[in-house]
């Protein structure tokens, strides 16, 4: 049986699933626009395979705050940290219960984000410039409090209060509709367990290579075939494959390890692990990626 065959045998399985949530995994930035959109990326699970379903590409943060009321149910990975540094707060003074930390966070602009956060570093010793979550280390992150390359802290500020304004579930973090259920993912996180430190995208056209362009197709080869730790593999149709090799900038391959991620999390919630399988003592100001 062909490939195509096979995939679409699946795909109408995964349909079928009614009981099963939506999954879907989130590419974010946070100045979207048609250049550089939303990606979301939607699927299904079917036993030990996620059906990628559709991608979809949103243009404004309020359209993405729209999409995050959508009726459930569903369970999603979405890429951008959930909670700032304990550290960084305490020296800031700010509330340690997470929602009133990002309420303080949410009233500031941009630039008294970067203000304060450059603040913070200047008081530092060199190599330990930025204060880190828990969950950094065993995810390989950047710090949540980074405002450039990436700029993260961006992301937390223009995602997060959204997240909370739509009342969804944050397992350990806040308490909402269990029908619409959100996880910090990181794509890097699974990207690397394939590749190592080999890179696959670029925003930079100069920087969109051959060896870029061959990375893609082995990731995707290897998510296909199930071959990471997360127990499960990728079902494409070839028009989603070759869209996925040909984004050289990775917002639809980013978009589609999140979904991965949160298929797995999903996995885990059904077999009765609590937190969607994030750690027991999840730290409830900072938060935990998802499978790190």
């Amino acid at each position: 049986m062909g490939a195509g065959v096979t995939v679409a045998k699946v795909r109408r399985g995964a349909e079928a699933e009614a009981d099963e949530p939506t999954l879907l995994g989130c590419d974010f930035s946070s100045r979207p626009r048609r250049e550089k959109t939303i990606v979301i990326a939607l699927g299904r699970r079917s036993g030990a395979a996620v059906v990628l379903l559709k991608l979809e590409h949103l243009t404004s943060l309020d359209a993405f705050g729209a999409w995050l009321h959508r009726p459930g149910p569903w369970v999603g990975a979405f890429d951008f940290p959930f909670g700032l540094p304990r550290e960084l707060v305490a020296w800031l003074g700010w509330p340690t219960e997470w929602g009133a930390c990002i309420e303080q966070y949410a009233l500031l602009t941009r630039e008294q984000i970067r203000e304060r956060f450059v603040a913070f570093c200047a008081a530092r010793p060199a190599g330990k410039k930025f204060a880190h979550r828990r969950t950094d280390g065993p995810a390989g992150s950047s710090p949540s409090m980074k405002w450039v390359n990436p700029p993260v802290a961006l992301m937390l500020h223009a995602g997060v209060p959204r997240l909370r304004d739509a009342g969804v579930h944050l397992p350990g973090l806040q308490d909402g509709n269990p029908a619409r259920v959100a996880l910090e993912g990181y794509p890097g996180l699974l990207a690397r367990e394939i590749l190592g430190r080999r890179s696959y995208k670029s925003d930079s056209a100069a920087r969109q290579t051959a060896d870029r362009l061959l990375a893609r197709r082995t990731l995707i080869d290897a998510l296909e075939s199930g071959r990471t730790r997360l127990g499960l593999r990728l079902e494409l149709d070839a028009a989603q494959r070759n869209a996925l090799i040909e984004d050289a900038r990775g917002d639809r391959l980013d978009a589609v390890l999140c979904l991965l991620q949160a298929g797995w999390a999903q996995l885990r919630h059904a077999q009765g692990a609590p937190l969607y399988g994030l750690p027991l003592d999840v730290d409830p100001l900072e938060g935990w990626i998802v499978t790190a």
